[in-house]
């Protein structure tokens, strides 16, 4: 089994260990934030906690009941040591957004190689709505998708497959605002609940480097379908570390995910169609 890769680093993102580390003026902040703010929610305490519990995927379905509303916006991530975006990160500045074939709706292929990442399919569509007007769809903006291989590494950064770039690709949003990406469930690896990184580009002539994105987040996926999901050979050590890790506990997730817990039908043996509201203020 390839070695997985390592946790990012604790500075990456504001880490909470669970609500009642958060203090007096953290709730205060929270709680003057909109009521469909995700902070906002966790500083209702145990409402809030309940609230989150309940965006839960049934294990014997595999569909996911989410409570986010529609118009929510999808809140501000970091883009991690591995996006391959144009940026500096891990010490280089790799790009797959200027290669020939990234703008694609299969990620599974490497454009350079032709090798297919192994893995349980997973049809990912992200809908773009703006939060500035009634929820009217975006058209005509780009998104940048990419995430780790059933094993826990990156395309062309971790060590076994740095001449890979499969599992990274662009699409643009149609009239109703949405993107589809056809993929596969991500492993699992140490210091991370399970999930997915996305960029939003105002259009597809600037999806060309990070300078040009308006939005990063990351998509959470959800417990069930990944302990069904991480049955399968290809995915190695993913239940053990799923089971050392919590979203309460994720150092990205761990002050909120309503706005970005997908919803979820489908299993293990067939493969997974996830749908998740992005919502952006425009």
């Amino acid at each position: 089994m390839n070695e997985p890769i390592r946790p990012y680093p604790a500075d990456d993102h504001d880490h909470h260990d669970d609500l009642n580390n958060l203090g007096l003026q953290a709730d205060t902040n929270m709680l003057a934030r909109s009521v469909l703010d995700r902070r906002h929610v966790l500083g209702l305490g145990l409402l809030g906690i309940g609230l989150l519990a309940s965006n839960r995927v049934s294990a014997a379905t595999g569909a996911a009941t989410g409570t986010s509303a529609a118009c929510t916006p999808i809140p501000s991530e970091t883009a991690g040591p591995y996006p391959a975006d144009g940026s500096v990160a891990s010490g280089q500045s790799l790009n797959v957004l200027t290669r020939r074939g990234v703008v694609r709706r299969d990620l599974r292929r490497s454009l350079g190689t032709g090798n297919v990442a192994p893995g349980v399919p997973l049809t990912l569509t992200l809908k773009l709505v703006n939060t500035n007007g009634s929820c009217a769809p975006l058209r005509g903006y780009a998104v940048y998708a990419w995430h780790c291989t059933a094993d826990g590494n990156y395309s062309m950064y971790s060590a076994p497959i740095v001449g890979e770039d499969y599992l990274r690709g662009v699409q643009v949003s149609d009239a109703g605002g949405n993107v589809t990406f056809q993929t596969v469930v991500p492993g699992c690896y140490p210091g991370r609940w399970p999930h997915i990184h996305f960029e939003v580009y105002p259009t597809l002539a600037s999806a060309t480097n990070a300078r040009s994105r308006i939005q990063t987040s990351q998509l959470a996926l959800p417990q069930a379908m990944c302990q069904q999901t991480y049955t399968q050979a290809a995915y190695g050590s993913s239940a053990r570390f799923l089971s050392q890790t919590s979203l309460s506990r994720d150092n990205i997730f761990s002050d909120g995910y309503a706005a970005q817990l997908p919803t979820v039908t489908g299993n293990a043996t067939k493969g997974y169609s996830a749908t998740l509201t992005v919502g952006l203020a425009r």
